[in-house]
Formats: structure tokens, sequence, C-alpha cells
């Protein structure tokens, strides 16, 4: 029965294998030091592959920017992403003329849908010590019906993002973050509005969940029909059921069933993905996920006639000032701050 409800353990790496509706995450963990006054580190950058800079090198790597770290403008079409930032802040600009900074616990759930362009830059704002990073980006798939949506971004803020504390029988404490689902009765902020997501009958989740050293908690059981994969990204050891999963490792659940997982020494925290696959063909090609070759062909006919709008911004990587401040703006003019709604 055990090997029924937990299977595929295998170690991460930088990408994270994922399972539909779901087609991709990242771990970004970067220990970027103080700012050198222009959103870059106060670090040479001899030795690195600037533009394509992947290799973590004195705990972090540049990514695709130079010289702000980073991802300068690219396209995308036919999916989602959403991108949990853990620790420092991401600068995010696109090809509608929206721009915002979100980080330290915010969620940036945007639809690339019929297409657009977009950067994400991580400005090192602080000059005076270290700007750790930390975030995670995982991509979701957008059905047929809604993979030409009009492209739209919301901000899930840190505060309005629920937490449910629970603590076992020995009173140890584990916190769980729904960014997307429901808990224990608790449900998440909305998602975009042309997700998979949005119909709860998708099943779509995703849990950060924190537990303390030695904690149990037992995951409910949800549809059969769903895929689930849990992502134990820190701490010493868990078991899942009887099976023990090392730090740095993922494994894939049956959703069907209950299953009690218990923390190791340390503090432990994971990841959880859960929702039900889309039934049609997935094709994927970079940054466009399609439901055929000939759409992918026509992706990029369409992204070099049009560049999905074009790019508004006179740099390839904007950064928006030095303030801490977080915030969105949206086509039109409006713009919103933690605390004031979307």
């Amino acid at each position: 029965m055990e090997s029924k409800t937990v299977s595929g353990v295998r170690p991460l790496g930088f990408l994270w294998e994922t399972r539909n509706p779901f087609l991709f995450c990242a771990h970004h963990n970067d220990a970027y030091p103080r700012g050198d006054g222009r959103y870059g580190p106060a670090a040479s950058l001899a030795g690195r592959n600037l533009g394509n800079d992947f290799t973590l090198r004195e705990g972090w790597r540049m990514y695709h920017g130079h010289p702000v770290p980073g991802f300068p403008v690219h396209p995308h079409r036919g999916f989602e992403t959403v991108t949990i930032v853990l620790k420092g802040f991401v600068d995010h600009s696109d090809s509608h003329g929206s721009a915002g900074r979100y980080g330290n616990g915010d969620v940036q759930w945007m639809t690339a849908g019929s297409g657009l362009q977009h950067a994400e830059m991580f400005p090192l704002l602080r000059t005076e010590e270290p700007n750790p990073l930390e975030l995670f980006q995982v991509w979701l798939n957008l059905p047929a019906a809604r993979k030409f949506c009009t492209p739209f971004y919301k901000m899930l803020w840190a505060e309005e993002i629920p937490v449910v504390t629970t603590r076992d029988a020995h009173n140890r404490q584990s916190m769980v973050r729904v960014i997307a689902g429901t808990w224990a009765g608790v449900t998440a902020p909305a998602p975009a509005p042309d997700s998979w997501a949005a119909d709860p009958a998708n099943g779509v989740t995703i849990w950060l969940v924190t537990m303390d050293p030695g904690a149990t908690l037992t995951l409910p059981a949800a549809a059969p029909r769903l895929t689930r994969t849990l992502y134990f990204y820190e701490g010493s050891s868990l078991t899942a059921g009887t099976t023990p999963l090392p730090r740095y490792h993922q494994a894939d659940l049956a959703p069907e069933r209950e299953i009690t997982l218990v923390n190791g020494a340390g503090e432990g925290r994971f990841l959880l993905l859960q929702g039900r696959p889309l039934e049609e063909p997935v094709v994927q090609y970079g940054p466009f996920v399609m439901n055929s070759e000939n759409e992918i062909r026509e992706a990029f006919r369409d992204y070099r006639a049009t560049e999905f709008g074009g790019w508004p911004w006179d740099d390839r990587g904007p950064v928006h000032g030095p303030e801490l401040r977080r915030f969105a703006s949206y086509p039109g003019g409006e713009t919103v701050f933690p605390g004031h709604g979307n």
C-alpha cells in the first residue's frame, strides 16, 4: 500500500520535475552581496558567463542580467507564471506598460495568454548589507480554450495570503501558506481569472509548508484524478508515511489518500503542487506552450511580426528606483500597494 501512496522519490536539481497541469518549477536561491548603488552586486563579475550565468559562484548567479541580475525582456505565450518570492525583491515590467516591485512573501500571478513580453530583474537595493534572494517560479498550463486570452497579472501580497497554523499531539507547529487551493477550510486569494486554477473543480493547489523539528502533519485526501507532488527543499529529513525523503528531494503522492508527514531534526520546509491534468496535447518550445507544432510556429511568426505589443521601456531590464516600497501598476495608470487592493 505504501508504494502506491509515495512514489518517484528523486533528488531536486535547479529545475524541478513537475507533472501536468504544471510545466516547470525553478528554485532560485542566491546569496547576493551588498549592492553597488546601481542595483548590481558590489563584487567582481570577472570569470562569469555574463548574459547566461547560471553557475553558482560565490553563492549567486547573474542569470541573463548585466549589470543587474535577473531576466531581461523575453516573450511568453500559452501558459501562466506563478512567482513566489520568499526573500529579496523582483522588479516586473511588461509589454503592456505594467510594472511592479514585489518580494518578501509576495506572489505574482501572470497569465501570458495570447502573448506578452516581460522582464524580471532582481535589484540589489541594500548597499550596506547583503541582498539574499529566494524564490520559486512555477509554470501552470492554460487549456486550449484559454491560450489566447488577454494577458493579465495580479499581485497576491504577502499580507493577503492566508497562513494556517496547526499543532500536533506534542504541540509541535506546522504552518501552511495557502497560495492556491484550500487548507482546512481556508481558501487562497483568487488566481488570475482565465487560469486553470480559477475553477475549484480542477483542484489546483500550491502550499508552502514550514514544520517545527519533529512535527507531524497529515495531508488531507483529495480527488483521485489529481496529480500531487511534494518538494522537500529545506531540512534534515522528512518521512512521508513510512518513506524517508532526504533533504532536497521530491516525491509523487497519491492524492486520494491521507498521508502523515513527520519532520526530522531542524525546521523543515516543502512546496506542494497539485492539480487536475489537462487532457489535451502539450507542445512546448522555449517560452511558448501550445497544443501543436503548428501553433508553436505560429507563436514565433506572431512574435517576429508584433513583438507582442513591443517594448515600451528604455531598458531591456528596467529597475524601479531605490525605494524598498512594493507596488503594482497596471494599464490605464492604476497603481496599487499592499493593503490597498488590486
